[in-house]
């Protein structure tokens, strides 16, 4: 078994002096935002992530594995460079960073979502620290792992041949992926993967997964501490506003008109509708609830999706529309939009309306 300390990763995060307790959540945000992560002083020791990756510990010696991938705080989610360690974000180690990585991109994972995701960087790792993925009979069920990685990719929602694990379908995304999901649910505590998955060819994976595990159980292969290289939170030497903005991305809208007369079918004009809601409010509402499933079920980052929200309002709030008829029809009409537009720009970094001969070869493509 890897020792694993977490004091290596860092000090505990200074709990008085860095923001007056009688500051208002305001001041407390902009001061943050304006600090460096490495000086942040942030560590796992006695933080939620310490007893989540105690109970990923558990699953697996529950399982009889007895190798232990390292973890530490870095900034997202991820295995870095076909290196059997665990990154995890930091602002899991803190309740304010929390509070506004919820403010940021919409939401923050609850415990079941984090070991969801604690469990597939598990199969990175072990793929990775066994090397795995240069077996014949590896390539033989998941593919060649020198597949071309694309962060944006087609999924088929039908498809059988796959398990069900994060969001996004994302075990179709790549090899490394598919493996990495089947292991997550081979892993999964109180889950029959044999009977849930039964019939489907995905079974398949999750048997070999389950005969590899059995022959390298007893293996602990040694893995060097994080480098530089691999982004410890004691390398993230920018400021917390800067680690936002370079994870932003917006929706390329040319035209502030683009979307106007898609908002005038969801919404009424004022002599319509004259007692409705403003539609702008309407979307203000439901703004975090419409950002959160957009995100979760087109697999965008929630930068994207904030950028059309933020555009919908904006023209909703000039063409001073309101809202005809039903909320929770009118919520449904925005949703089905919104995941329209996001889904349009997630397979053609554009806005423009798919050809029948362009929807033609990218069903073929999806059908190869």
């Amino acid at each position: 078994m890897v020792p694993f300390c977490f004091a290596r990763f860092g000090t505990r995060i200074a709990p008085v002096g860095v923001v007056n307790r009688t500051s208002t959540w305001d001041e407390e945000r902009q001061s943050l935002l304006g600090k460096r992560i490495s000086e942040l002083g942030l560590q796992i020791r006695g933080s939620r992530v310490e007893r989540l990756v105690d109970e990923l510990y558990k699953e697996l010696a529950a399982r009889s594995i007895s190798f232990r991938p390292p973890v530490y705080l870095s900034d997202q989610w991820g295995c870095p460079d076909g290196t059997p360690i665990i990154g995890v974000p930091f602002y899991l180690v803190d309740e304010r960073l929390e509070k506004l990585e919820e403010e940021m991109s919409g939401a923050v994972e609850d415990d079941a979502e984090a070991m969801r995701y604690m469990r597939h960087e598990c199969g990175h790792a072990i793929n990775y620290a066994f090397h795995l993925y240069e077996r014949a009979d590896w390539r033989r069920i998941f593919g060649s792992f020198d597949r071309p990685y694309r962060e944006r990719y087609r999924a088929d929602p039908f498809s059988r041949a796959h398990v069900r694990h994060i969001l996004a379908w994302y075990a179709q995304k790549h090899p490394d992926e598919d493996f990495a999901e089947t292991f997550a649910v081979w892993l999964t505590p109180a889950l029959d993967w044999r009977s849930e998955y039964a019939d489907w060819p995905a079974l398949e994976k999750l048997d070999y997964v389950d005969r590899v595990m059995a022959e390298i159980k007893e293996l602990a292969p040694e893995v060097a501490a994080p480098t530089e290289d691999d982004l410890p939170v004691e390398s993230m030497n920018y400021t917390i506003a800067e680690h936002y903005d370079s994870s932003s991305e917006s929706i390329p809208i040319g035209d502030a008109r683009q979307f106007d007369a898609d908002l005038k079918r969801i919404f009424a004009s004022p002599s319509d509708a004259p007692s409705g809601m403003l539609a702008a409010e309407f979307i203000q509402r439901h703004y975090r609830e419409v950002l959160v499933r957009l995100s979760y079920w087109t697999g965008e980052p929630p930068a994207v999706v904030r950028s059309l929200l933020e555009h919908l309002i904006v023209r909703a709030r000039v063409l001073a529309l309101r809202v005809s008829g039903l909320e929770a029809a009118t919520l449904v009409e925005l949703t089905a939009f919104g995941t329209a537009v996001v889904m349009n720009y997630r397979h053609t970094q554009s806005l423009g309306r798919t050809s029948r001969a362009s929807a033609e070869n990218q069903s073929d493509e999806a059908g190869a």
